[in-house]
């Protein structure tokens, strides 16, 4: 469903659910406005899904499983090959309506669209190279190898930050592995995924493999990680909705993949590159308006260099051009959601509150370019301690908390210092620093000289409160499949059955 004609007429378009390959319209009815946050006014109406919606799609998943399962590991991968250059015929369809979902730049969205179809070729390519291996035991006359077989129905539930690409990091290497899904998207960006899953079927995916039933994590979210013929949830999100995802896994013993918040550290030495680490300063908390779960919003800055560098970061940070998110010559676009936008200038107030020193932005942003009241400010703190909540609550939005620090201990001291543990980026000339110091952080990733480079070829995940599992690479695979040991007795006769073998 085109989305071009409802733009220039300011209507908006409905779409439906998408179970076993067609579309069905929620049971109950209801539906939910999207908003587009670079105009700030409605552009779609998406399901509003109850659990009944969510069973029925539970119910196409669960038919297809052995019939997807059972496919010759071969086939699953060329499926996905094909699905891949689908994909790439539409990635700028697809770019477009991320954008009118969530406000993020085109040349960004555009890029992850191509991008993520080299996620389906890597995982096709891996569909028929999962194997087992035989164990050489220490019992006598018994044969022992190992299977890795498929989970079954999975849930995933995706952000409105990057939704498909998101979505593509859980249902890549979920599919490859025999899985089959059920999407819950973010009710604020369901559309392109609800774009996204007819691409399935004209890739020749059997119907019911891939279903989404769109709406309120309270409704929709909460009866996915609750359905009984759920093996598994995917989410990423933030921690605390993490957490009672967690809780509701465990009731039923489900498997987990949770990618949660951060609130990552960059550390800038002194023998740092100092024009590389403040483009990478910029990189790290600018981009995306800040809405990522990586963003680097903690900057750890040696004193030494703090006033020069600073310097030249507010006078990087303060060219940026805040717009249109369509346009090529925008570097920040709007806070994707209402309610982000206003816990982003809460953050602001509370950093202030504090005692933090505001030495850039600060606030809404209603200057030349904006187009509606969602775009915020990039904004600079000075002056911040690691005990500020600002330095220790996830912001998720355009918001730099600037840490000073005396020397590598005090440094690694104040970047292991907090909850959370995705990402952390290290800005140095010296090797013995950059090895030494990679192994001292914790956290999932660390960057050094460099920031946000993510790879379909590389494991991403969390330490601590920043998630359980890892997406990315030939360990996300092993995410969604169970090993079977099997043993075959050569010699079935047995001198005393009461004794374990």
């Amino acid at each position: 469903m085109r989305h071009t004609s409802a733009h220039a007429r300011h209507e908006p378009v409905q779409y439906e659910n998408h179970i076993g390959g067609r579309n069905v319209p929620p049971a109950g009815g209801k539906y939910l406005d999207t908003e587009d946050p670079t105009f700030g006014r409605v552009w779609a109406r998406v399901p509003a899904s109850t659990a009944e919606d969510v069973d029925r799609a539970v119910e196409a998943a669960k038919k297809a499983f052995p019939g997807w399962a059972a496919l010759k590991p071969s086939q699953r991968g060329r499926l996905l090959y094909k699905l891949a250059d689908i994909i790439e015929a539409n990635a700028e369809r697809l770019a477009e309506i991320e954008v009118r979902d969530n406000g993020k730049l085109y040349a960004e969205m555009h890029a992850q669209m191509c991008y993520i179809a080299e996620w389906y070729r890597y995982y096709g390519g891996m569909a028929d190279k999962i194997e087992g291996v035989v164990i050489p035991t220490d019992k006598s006359n018994i044969f022992n190898f190992t299977r890795n077989e498929p989970l079954g129905v999975i849930g995933m539930i995706t952000p409105w930050n990057s939704p498909l690409l998101l979505l593509t990091w859980k249902l890549a290497p979920a599919l490859a592995a025999g899985n089959v899904a059920v999407i819950k998207p973010s009710e604020f960006t369901s559309v392109s995924t609800l774009e996204f899953l007819p691409l399935f079927t004209q890739a020749g995916f059997p119907p019911g493999v891939v279903n989404a039933v769109t709406g309120f994590g309270k409704d929709a979210g909460a009866s996915l990680v609750d359905h009984p013929d759920v093996v598994k949830i995917a989410f990423t999100g933030s921690d605390l909705s993490g957490q009672k995802i967690y809780e509701g896994a465990a009731r039923h013993i489900k498997h987990v993949t949770l990618e949660l918040g951060g609130k990552s550290p960059n550390i800038v030495f002194d023998d740092a590159n100092m024009e590389a680490a403040v483009n990478g300063v910029i990189s790290g908390i600018f981009a995306a308006s800040g809405q990522t779960c990586i963003a680097g919003s903690r900057l750890l800055l040696q004193r030494s260099i703090h006033d020069a560098f600073m310097e030249k970061l507010l006078a990087v940070a303060a060219s940026a051009r805040i717009g249109n998110p369509m346009e090529r010559e925008t570097n920040v676009g709007p806070v994707a959601t209402r309610p982000q936008c206003a816990k982003v200038l809460d953050y602001i107030d509370v950093a202030r509150q504090e005692g933090a020193t505001c030495v850039l932005g600060g606030g809404r942003y209603a200057g030349e370019g904006a187009t509606s009241d969602l775009f915020v400010s990039p904004t600079i703190f000075t002056g911040v301690n690691n005990a500020m909540r600002i330095a220790r609550e996830e912001v998720f939005g355009p918001v730099l908390a600037v840490i000073p620090f005396e020397d590598e201990e005090q440094a690694y001291a104040i970047a292991n210092d907090t909850a959370f543990g995705l990402g952390a980026g290290l800005w140095t000339s010296d090797m013995r620093r950059a090895i030494e110091g990679s192994a001292r952080i914790e956290a999932g990733t660390v960057w050094v000289n460099t920031y946000r480079a993510l790879s379909y070829t590389s494991p991403f995940g969390g330490y601590k409160r920043s998630g359980i599992g890892r997406e990315g690479g030939m360990e996300a695979i092993k995410e969604y499949l169970q090993t079977k040991s099997v043993w075959i007795c050569t010699d079935p006769a047995v001198d005393n059955p009461f004794l374990m073998r």
